[in-house]
């Protein structure tokens, strides 16, 4: 069954050259606004015929890196920069972006777990169906910018997916590398099937995801790493001059085989972790420990490394519940693909 036309319209013309900043409306009907609209900033630089590149921000709301990177560069990049089209949205999930949330406090969605999206949906799905039918099909390569939000840390990395079709995964994977943070990962997703990246790799396009960081803020490290990727990224799917810049270390490839590399908590409590962001880890090595906050003299419960690696994300708060992902362990390998 065919889908009525998206609710949102846009503010700008994706079609004009030049330098636009405007808003994706979507209607809405609340009670502090009855003919209101939720409004998502977008900017569009446009010069001439070339590639299109879409670069996001604020799939969810707490995840500052992408969304401070991707503001600052609304009010920089010029149109003679441009060779094509770069279509900026900054924060995706803007209710979530305004209310500092993973989350939409308008209907509790999470933007990157509600793909492709429904029209008819809430105000989540109405967003996710927008990107999905027109947004996505406009662009030859997309950016999406994560980090770990309030409750995650993550190493800096570029990352792509295994692919069905080697072309597309070629590219995703070399435009991974070339964003130029510090590690370059394949990635294992534990859901992918609702995800933004899915529905963009599912329409043949080239997609790259990157996690820059977390705990609800942003450093002057983790940005500058944001922004110089940012660039690579246009630099290297030939949007815009340059060369590309790469880390003064040797980037290190990661690859996530399976759903083994996540460390979920079994308990509730107070949580110790043993080894630093980027630490290397050995197979059976203690990486957590798990305290019984409700009594004192309790032994913790430890939580060992099923496999060897580095320790890629780690849980941001102290406080941990059943089901909290707690660690995630990734391989070094030599190359990538």
């Amino acid at each position: 069954m065919s889908k009525r036309p998206s609710p949102i319209s846009a503010t700008v013309d994706f079609d004009a050259d030049g330098v636009q900043h405007g808003f994706l409306k979507l209607p809405i009907s609340t009670d502090d606004s009855a003919w209101g609209a939720v409004m998502i900033p977008v900017t569009v630089v446009k010069n001439g015929d070339g590639p299109t590149a879409l670069l996001t921000g604020g799939n969810h709301g707490d995840e500052y890196e992408g969304i401070t990177a991707l503001m600052k560069l609304t009010s920089s990049l010029r149109a003679e920069e441009v060779h094509g089209r770069v279509i900026i949205v900054p924060m995706m999930n803007t209710p979530a972006a305004m209310a500092g949330t993973r989350t939409s406090p308008m209907d509790g969605g999470n933007l990157n777990r509600s793909f492709p999206g429904d029209p008819d949906g809430n105000v989540t799905q109405k967003i996710a169906d927008y990107f999905t039918r027109v947004l996505v099909p406009m662009c030859d390569v997309v950016l999406d910018l994560h980090s770990g939000g309030r409750t995650l840390d993550i190493i800096p990395f570029g990352a792509s997916h295994v692919l069905e079709n080697p072309e597309q995964q070629r590219q995703a994977l070399e435009g991974a590398k070339s964003f130029g943070a510090p590690y370059a990962m394949m990635m294992f997703e534990l859901d992918a099937a609702a995800l933004f990246d899915t529905v963009v790799e599912s329409q043949g396009k080239v997609f790259v995801a990157t996690e820059l960081g977390g705990g609800g803020t942003s450093t002057p490290e983790s940005l500058a790493i944001t922004e110089r990727g940012v660039h690579n990224f246009l630099i290297h799917f030939g949007l815009i001059d340059g060369e590309v810049e790469m880390p003064t270390e040797p980037q290190v490839y990661l690859d996530m085989p399976d759903a083994s590399c996540y460390v979920q908590s079994e308990h509730s409590g107070l949580l110790e972790l043993t080894l630093a962001l980027g630490d290397v880890v050995e197979k059976g090595e203690v990486i957590a420990r798990v305290y019984d906050m409700t009594r004192s003299g309790t032994p913790p419960v430890e939580y060992r490394a099923g496999r060897s690696g580095v320790l890629a994300a780690r849980r941001f708060p102290a406080q941990v519940h059943m089901g909290d992902t707690i660690a995630v362990i990734a391989e070094v390998v030599d190359s990538l693909g």
